[in-house]
């Protein structure tokens, strides 16, 4: 089996993903739940993992759980973060631009470039979308929309002046803040998004149900020990929300919107 913590982890916070994950996958040992992998596979396309039928446990994101990934994956838990843009298990992204642009609202952005970090991104694409559908007023709003891969790669765009806005996951931009501090020197928030439930952890849809089950005890075992207290601080990890499916209609919900503003493509 694999498993795959892939949407927060950066190099900086690889060790303290292996640490949870090596006590979560002790708990679930001890649950009886065999095969349980000893590490995070970090080697493979996240993808990949996510349609993978021998997967345990991954993070996937709220928008291909609603699109691409169908029926192959089932919601176990929503993660809930510490973080300015997040609401429980709900967050959203903040609309962010250099520090001295002179855009005071979103439809200033009319004519400038985008970066995004995938067009299958809920926080840096779908959201993005959702914000500025009632100022695109059916017709494009930027000269270049940049997939740049990744949302710090967004951030650095902007940064670095190959364009003029991006939509940045607020888990993201607070773990990246937390790394860099000069980032509030180089960019503002210009915006921030409608929120919908987070990053979904999922498991194949061939997951025994007690396996699912003893997943969610064991997340939830988690946030009580003290000992992962300095490991929950670094990710901003606070606690596992029960979520399903339905919960996350609010992700096609804002898609259908813009859709309906005659805003169907982030362009």
């Amino acid at each position: 089996m694999i498993a795959s913590l892939g949407m927060y982890d950066p190099p900086w916070l690889r060790a303290a993903n292996d640490a949870l994950w090596q006590a979560l996958a002790e708990r679930l040992a001890h649950m009886g739940i065999s095969d349980v992998p000893s590490s995070l596979t970090r080697d493979r396309p996240l993808p990949e993992i996510w349609t993978a039928p021998d997967l345990l446990l991954a993070q996937t994101c709220g928008y291909p759980l609603m699109t691409s990934l169908g029926e192959s994956v089932v919601p176990v838990a929503t993660p809930i973060h510490d973080a300015p843009g997040c609401d429980g298990p709900r967050h959203g992204s903040m609309v962010i631009v250099r520090r001295g642009d002179p855009a005071g609202t979103l439809d200033d952005l009319r004519g400038r470039r985008a970066a995004i970090n995938s067009r299958d991104s809920n926080t840096g694409m779908n959201l993005f979308r959702a914000v500025l559908a009632p100022f695109a007023q059916g017709a494009g709003l930027f000269t270049r929309v940049l997939e740049t891969g990744a949302h710090a790669r967004s951030l650095a765009a902007v940064i670095a002046g190959k364009a003029d806005v991006a939509s940045i996951d607020a888990v993201t931009f607070a773990l990246l803040r937390d790394r860099f501090p000069g980032v509030d020197r180089r960019v503002r928030i210009l915006a921030r998004t409608p929120v919908t439930p987070g990053l979904p952890l999922v498991t194949a849809s061939s997951t025994p149900a007690g396996t699912v089950a003893a997943l969610r005890r064991a997340l939830g075992d988690l946030i009580d020990d003290p000992a992962l207290a300095p490991t929950l601080r670094a990710l901003r990890l606070t606690g596992f929300a029960i979520l399903d499916r339905r919960d996350y209609e609010a992700v096609t919900d804002l898609e259908k919107s813009a859709f309906l503003a005659g805003y169907p493509t982030l362009c």
